[in-house]
């Protein structure tokens, strides 16, 4: 069995702790059964590990992700990259084209897709099992989870279920595409489940589709024209007109924590970060920032800081955040993690930028390669830890205290020999990540 998991947001109902590079699924807001602070990411994955061992993980997400996925999962976790983002449905033919041709998994393999960030229970990945059985056994072309409603909403698409085809699964009679609330009610009267977004089929079946679509015969043929799929959901483009659509009910705890009022329901502390409160009732504080923030006398509130900015709302005004941050001035992210660490931006005018840097122990800023800096000249300063700099052709140790000049296009590369704190000082005109050349060391 093949787990995909769908990695994708734009980062902006959860703002300011969110941004185009830091998605929802990476805020390590939860608690695992250790009280260690955990993102929605790293629990899912953790559950699936658990619930389905033999199962192979891939992660589909965007360019923008990928050093946050390794980061927190590690270096060794399955990652296919789209080359632009294009919904669902164009998400899904190239992690299967990857599977097929790269992985080279056997055609009548299950595949199982479902989003990397809900929160649920171990019984919710347990039911995978069923779906196997399902799309294995050939008794469905297409198997969904189908979700008990605890209320009528518009949030989500509705499965109206028909006759039972197999024991705990039913056929589906139709679907639904968020409804107001009223013919909401009125399908959960009639037994309909809320949609979630887990979609299960056999590998061939989904690459004839894909052929369909567009012409390719290897993955590589398929991600160049990636840009040519349709821009379209799956489950509006495949879902919907399969002709033997099974769906299995899933009645435990499930929640898609999407806004901060749902994500506060499931934080188990009411405070994170350097912060004092006095006399507040249902209030939640996330304080991202070096300097203290005091909450005084607050009622169903939520209060977050970092360095993409403040948010003071109440909780249930929260959910109606992305439209207002859609207002903000478009700016680079403020802080975002990398697979050698993360950073912090902590001042930048018209021709300088200033960031704060940590580096973990053995990682390399340039992921075993050497980078030169386009437009900007480098200052470094190392403020803790030690670690070894390759510049030009010269190597040498760094260690705290020291203050290193590069110049613009000048290759270097930084192994950090322990964790390591660094002042970064840009010099120059362009100051986005994109400003970097890579070089294999051996055309240095």
């Amino acid at each position: 069995m093949q787990i995909v998991l769908l990695s994708g947001g734009s980062g902006k109902r959860l703002w300011p702790l969110s941004n185009d590079v830091r998605s929802k699924q990476f805020l390590k807001l939860l608690t695992d059964e250790q009280g260690n602070r955990q993102s929605m990411v790293q629990r899912v994955y953790a559950q699936i590990a658990e619930a389905q061992p033999d199962a192979k993980i891939t992660i589909a997400t965007n360019a923008a992700q990928i050093d946050s996925i390794q980061n927190q999962l590690g270096d060794k976790v399955d990652v296919i990259i789209e080359p632009e983002r294009r919904d669902t449905f164009p998400a899904i033919v190239l992690a299967c084209g990857y599977l097929a041709f790269e992985k080279n998994i056997n055609l009548d393999e299950t595949v199982i897709v479902l989003p990397v960030d809900p929160f649920t229970e171990y019984s919710f990945f347990s039911a995978m099992t069923r779906l196997n059985q399902l799309i294995s056994g050939n008794i469905a072309d297409i198997a969904l989870v189908g979700i008990k409603p605890l209320l009528p909403t518009s949030k989500y698409g509705y499965i109206l279920p028909k006759s039972e085809i197999a024991p705990g699964a039913y056929s589906v009679s139709r679907f639904i595409e968020k409804p107001d609330e009223k013919t909401a009610q009125e399908l959960i009267n009639d037994g309909a489940y809320w949609n979630g977004g887990v979609f299960a089929f056999k590998l061939g079946y989904m690459m004839d589709i894909a052929r369909e679509n567009i012409d390719f015969k290897n993955f590589k043929e398929l991600h160049n024209n990636y840009s040519n799929l349709q821009k379209i959901s799956f489950d509006y483009k495949v879902v919907e007109k399969a002709r033997r659509v099974a769906v299995v009910p899933y009645h435990g705890k499930w929640t898609d924590i999407g806004t901060w009022r749902t994500l506060t329901d499931e934080m188990q502390v009411a405070t994170l970060g350097n912060v004092v409160v006095e006399h507040t009732k249902n209030t939640f504080v996330v304080n991202e920032l070096g300097i203290p923030v005091v909450v005084l006398g607050t009622k169903d509130s939520v209060i977050a800081a970092s360095p993409d900015g403040i948010l003071v709302s109440d909780l249930i005004e929260s959910s109606q955040l992305k439209p207002v941050v859609d207002k903000l001035q478009h700016a680079r992210p403020m802080y975002e993690e990398r697979q050698w660490g993360k950073y912090t931006v902590v001042a930048q005018d018209r021709e300088s930028l200033v960031k704060k840097m940590s580096l973990s122990a053995g990682k390399s800023i340039g992921h075993q390669e050497y980078q030169n800096s386009l437009c900007r000249n480098l200052v470094w300063t190392v403020t803790s830890g030690c670690g070894e700099l390759s510049l030009g052709n010269k190597t040498q140790k760094l260690v705290a205290g020291d203050v290193v000049k590069i110049a613009q296009c000048q290759n270097h590369k930084l192994t950090a020999m322990s964790d390591m704190q660094i002042t970064e000082v840009q010099l120059g005109y362009r100051f986005d990540e994109n400003d970097i050349e890579c070089f294999d060391e051996g055309n240095v």
